[in-house]
């Protein structure tokens, strides 16, 4: 017989997570390997647990899914890292198969079409729930600017709550400069408000100085 496709599952919200445990467990050819809250852990654990597939949360205490994904991707190429979230806007969507991810589901699908994600990304297919696939639709044919060195650097300033005149100053630019680099980080990364750049910037490790920013 062939192996049961062992899984991790990372999520904070201990609830949640037993949920998903509870529902994956009655398929036999599922392995729950564990159940961890953050995405450091997953890093700790990650050779220990040996996952075939990870159901990986984004908004996590310590490290974002994110961040770890890229991690996890870095050091063992062949774990399937599938998104299981909330967030269903075009940029999270994007970021995360950027990072590494192979699948995105959101978490009010069925529960049932979480195992048939499962199974899509172990055949080494990529699977959105319908949910994230229309989100991405208006954006599909829209290539994404890299940010300049310069524009993560005042994300960054940004993101930690720093005003235009305090992101001038420290960068020693003019706040007309400052303006220009926040708008054309909001137009580059497809986010309208600055609390999305904070959003964006804590789920890329921007703000731990740990993830690259797209």
């Amino acid at each position: 017989m062939n192996q049961p496709i062992r899984v991790l599952i990372v999520d904070d919200h201990p609830m949640v997570a037993q949920g998903i445990q509870s529902v994956l467990e009655s398929f036999d050819e599922l392995k729950i390997v564990g159940v961890l809250n953050n995405g450091r852990a997953v890093v700790d654990q990650l050779e220990e647990l040996n996952p075939d597939v990870i159901l990986m949360d984004l908004n996590m205490p310590e490290m974002g899914g994110l961040t770890a994904t890229e991690m996890v991707i870095e050091r063992r190429p062949g774990t399937r890292v599938l998104v299981l979230t909330m967030h269903d806007s075009p940029e999270y969507i994007s970021s995360a198969l950027a990072h590494g991810a192979m699948g995105y589901v959101l978490k009010d699908v069925p529960t049932e079409e979480i195992k048939l994600a499962i199974d899509a990304v172990m055949r080494g297919e990529k699977y959105l729930c319908t949910g994230a696939a229309g989100s991405l639709e208006p954006k599909a044919n829209d290539a994404r600017e890299a940010l300049t060195s310069r524009e993560q650097t005042v994300l960054l300033q940004l993101a930690q709550g720093d005003s235009n005149k305090d992101v001038a100053i420290e960068l020693e630019i003019s706040v007309r400069t400052v303006e220009t680099h926040r708008k054309n980080i909001k137009r580059k990364l497809g986010i309208s408000s600055t609390a999305g750049l904070t959003r964006y910037a804590m789920e890329h490790g921007v703000l731990q100085g740990t993830g690259t920013v797209l």
